[in-house]
């Protein structure tokens, strides 16, 4: 009679009795993790930089609107479409934007997402009406896709196919991604990857934005949104209506900061000239037009009242206009107009 075999028990092992790496491998293991080269930083030397060549710099309005992404704000209604409308068309023709500044010629894409075709040809026709021939280089689309749900790839493909020197978006709010994130963050991530593909492409694209009701000592702080909007684009421009007339602010990567009077006249943007020269020219003229029509000398009082302005600039403007012959000094702190030789 054969011995019955007890069948054999398999031990769970317990978790303490269990052999354990070494703590030195289990460093080196995460070292290796570390040192993958797919999270590796990449480096360039400085004395490979110093060396590096690199294309100029390609602008759709010279000193404006340069490759990547620059952002436009103004109140509504104040003529931030009238301005895109007049850089699209300058480039698409080869002409003057601004009233003075020469374009190169080339395509453009004007998303107009705030219009529809029958709007798009009244406008264009109050502007452009006496022009034979509309240029075919200007495209227009009333719809797009959004940041974020296609509409980078979009561009990318369009841009590939018509190499446009400039494209707008107007208005940022009909490409804003539809997310409930708020903050610098979401406002930064929002546009990042639009700059990221305007710099690989080498194109310039204008962004049409808002600003908040709400002023600010510095004209960038009223656009719309949190800083992370101008920290992710390359420039950005205000265009804001003070009490002297409207100015046109601009600070960039690679543009000049500006501070540059502009008139909008029959639907045409104009740059007068450096705000405070201009304002300050006006100044003088309406000091002048005072002066002369007065029966006897005024004080800086006197036309402080008649101009409604700080008697301190007054008094400042005064003085520079008498050492510039502009005006003449009759008694203590009394002026008029100078005598024409």
């Amino acid at each position: 009679m054969t011995k019955r075999q007890s069948p054999k028990i398999t031990r769970r092992q317990n978790p303490k009795n269990t052999p354990r790496p070494s703590k030195r491998k289990g460093r080196a293991a995460k070292s290796i993790k570390k040192t993958s080269t797919e999270g590796a930083i990449t480096t360039i030397s400085a004395s490979t930089l110093q060396s590096k060549e690199f294309p100029p710099l390609r602008y759709a309005v010279n000193g404006y609107l340069a490759e990547g992404v620059t952002l436009l704000a103004g109140k509504p209604k104040i003529g931030k479409s009238w301005m895109a409308l007049d850089f699209a068309m300058a480039v698409a023709t080869g002409n003057l934007a601004l009233g003075s500044v020469r374009c190169r010629r080339g395509p453009v894409l004007y998303c107009a997402l705030e219009d529809n075709h029958r709007r798009l040809q009244r406008r264009m026709s109050q502007l452009y009406g006496d022009v034979d021939r509309w240029p075919p280089g200007l495209h227009f689309a009333t719809e797009v896709r959004r940041l974020g749900d296609g509409l980078v790839d979009d561009l990318r493909d369009w841009i590939e196919a018509h190499r446009p020197k400039l494209v707008i978006i107007d208005t940022f709010a009909g490409v804003r991604p539809q997310s409930r994130r708020e903050g610098y963050d979401a406002d930064y991530a929002a546009l990042s990857p639009l700059q990221e593909m305007a710099g690989q492409m080498g194109v310039a694209i204008l962004v049409i934005h808002h600003l908040r009701k709400m002023q600010g000592d510095d004209p960038f702080d009223m656009i719309s949104g949190t800083t992370g909007l101008t920290g992710a684009v390359d420039a950005a421009f205000v265009l804001h209506r003070g009490k002297q007339g409207v100015t046109l602010y601009g600070r960039g990567r690679e543009i000049e900061e500006m501070e540059q009077a502009v008139e909008f006249v029959g639907g045409v943007w104009k740059v007068l000239g450096d705000a405070a020269e201009v304002r300050r020219s006006e100044e003088r003229s309406a000091i002048l037009e005072v002066l002369e029509g007065a029966h006897e000398p005024m004080g800086p009082k006197e036309i402080t009242d008649a101009l409604g302005k700080p008697e301190n600039n007054i008094k400042q403007l005064l003085f520079k206009m008498h050492k510039d012959g502009e005006i003449e000094k009759q008694g203590r702190g009394r002026y008029c107009a100078a005598e024409e030789a």
